[in-house]
């Protein structure tokens, strides 16, 4: 059934293969899924002054995002996937043409892949984003901007500086090459990982949250990086909690 469903998926994406292979796809796309999801917590940050049910949930329940705060966060990550990643997109299109194959990966497959890419990218986050903790040149170079917000909430998610941006991102877009991910598969983990970076920065620990359901501790989540954000010297990993815990540097309270 999955498999018959992965293959109707792709075969309608490939009816739109002149747009997946456009040098505006990976940037819309991008840009698209990120404020999809920040959609519904903009909303709230919006909603929680006025509505107790919602402050509940917030991490920091005193903090209180100003819609000029919103604002200047929104325009600044716009403003990067202008004037920086889209070039880069079509570079990477001229030197690179988009290859789609007839066949959709098997479920498997693309669980398999999934996990790799996600496991990947977490390690490379947690060893960029220590670096950049711990050589003090590094910081205020490039992620100080980052921190600018002790408080996490959901447009703060991309309010990096160019070299954060394109660190990551370039991690994001290679992993899937490196492991040999079919298109389809590369498509869904980049819709997986902007959707757990933003779940990461949105300020709120709900019961569905994922690392409520993710057992035994292994996933950080919302709590996780919010108190990387406001302790400041702990808890690199962007998503899981293993390497954190073999370094030392995990604080869950």
């Amino acid at each position: 059934m999955f498999a018959l469903l992965l293959q109707s998926v792709w075969d309608w994406l490939l009816t739109h293969d002149a747009s997946l292979s456009s040098p505006f796809f990976p940037v819309l796309f991008s840009l698209g899924t990120y404020l999809l999801f920040c959609l519904p917590y903009v909303a709230l940050d919006l909603l929680s002054p006025h509505v107790e049910l919602i402050r509940r949930y917030k991490i920091q329940q005193r903090s209180h995002v100003p819609w000029e705060v919103m604002w200047s966060c929104l325009v600044h990550s716009l403003y990067t996937h202008v004037m920086f990643i889209f070039p880069l997109t079509v570079l990477h299109w001229y030197w690179k043409k988009v290859s789609l194959p007839a066949e959709a990966p098997h479920p498997l497959k693309v669980a398999h892949d999934l996990l790799a890419c996600l496991l990947l990218f977490d390690f490379q986050y947690f060893v960029w984003h220590m670096l950049h903790h711990k050589v003090p040149w590094l910081y205020r170079t490039f992620h100080k901007v980052h921190h600018k917000y002790t408080s996490t909430f959901v447009l703060s998610t991309e309010y990096s500086g160019v070299w954060e941006t394109l660190s990551l991102g370039f991690f994001a877009a290679i992993n899937p090459l490196l492991l040999g991910c079919h298109p389809l598969t590369e498509l869904l983990f980049f819709v997986l990982n902007i959707g757990l970076s933003v779940e990461d920065h949105c300020g709120y620990d709900f019961p569905w949250a994922i690392h409520r359901l993710v057992p035994f501790g292994l996933f950080g989540g919302a709590t996780h990086h919010d108190l990387h954000h406001l302790k400041f010297k702990s808890n690199y990993a962007p998503y899981f909690t293993h390497w954190d815990r073999l370094f030392g540097t995990l604080h869950e309270d």
